[in-house]
């Protein structure tokens, strides 16, 4: 097609209160290779801990790729799919005008998305489908460790 590899990738956050100790988790396979990332933080929120898991994939690209991305998070797929252009148009406002939450997040993913072609796919959380559940597994794991650790701490 376009030269570049084509990177099947599954992301997932979590979180236990909402907010309170977070993790994410990224699942990125190439052809027969496969790897998992993840990671935490001791007081964050699930939306953000979505968006980290989505900045975290494309971060770890070592080139530009085609990538089909998938998230069971709709705040997530409609945010860069739709709501994105929007905001930046009205200066990181809603339509209700007040300022949109996140933006740090959003503008890290905006940028982490530009060497790359993604295609944007939703899939329904605890449903089913297997690379979601594996990717659910670790932000639960993540986010267990994160909640373990002193808030500030280093990750154990």
């Amino acid at each position: 097609m376009n030269g570049k590899p084509e990177v099947l990738v599954w992301t997932d956050g979590a979180c236990s209160g909402n907010p309170g100790p977070g993790g994410w988790a990224v699942l990125l396979r190439s052809g027969d290779r496969e790897r998992e990332l993840s990671g935490g933080e001791a007081l964050t929120t699930n939306n953000r801990m979505e968006l980290r898991a989505a900045i975290e994939a494309l971060r770890a690209l070592r080139r530009p790729a085609r990538v089909v991305l998938t998230t069971d998070s709709e705040y997530v797929r409609l945010g860069i799919t739709e709501w994105l252009p929007t905001w930046r148009a009205r200066g990181w406002r809603t339509a209700s005008g007040s300022a949109v939450r996140n933006r740090e997040l959003w503008e890290e993913l905006h940028r982490a998305l530009e060497p790359h072609d993604v295609q944007w796919r939703w899939v329904r959380g605890h449903a089913g489908d297997p690379e979601n559940e594996r990717v659910d597994a670790l932000a639960r794991a993540a986010c267990r460790d994160a909640a373990a650790r002193p808030l500030g701490g280093p990750p154990r």
